[in-house]
């Protein structure tokens, strides 16, 4: 079954390549959507695919890279949008 979930995360997550491996698992699990940084210091992301892999998907970015620490996330489910692929903002 296709869902699709809005994640933001806080902490050290940018200028430590949380967007790249982000895009990386996300095309490793078929996961379709976009990651991009905010001009508050978060990652945001939009991500759709199949259920079980976006639940792989979202505990992989509570954690993030090695060198990212996550302090917060949110999590809201949403409707699939229909991207066709994922891709870095």
């Amino acid at each position: 079954m296709e869902k699709a979930a809005i994640i933001q995360v806080f902490g050290r997550v940018q200028g430590v390549g949380f967007r790249y491996y982000t895009e990386k698992k996300a095309t490793e699990l078929q996961l379709r959507g976009f990651v991009e940084n905010k001009a508050d210091g978060s990652v945001y992301i939009e991500a759709e695919g199949q259920e079980e892999n976006l639940e792989i998907f979202i505990a992989w970015c509570m954690k993030g890279p090695q060198w990212a620490r996550v302090l917060n996330s949110t999590i809201q489910a949403a409707g699939p949008v229909g991207y066709t692929t994922f891709k870095i903002r």
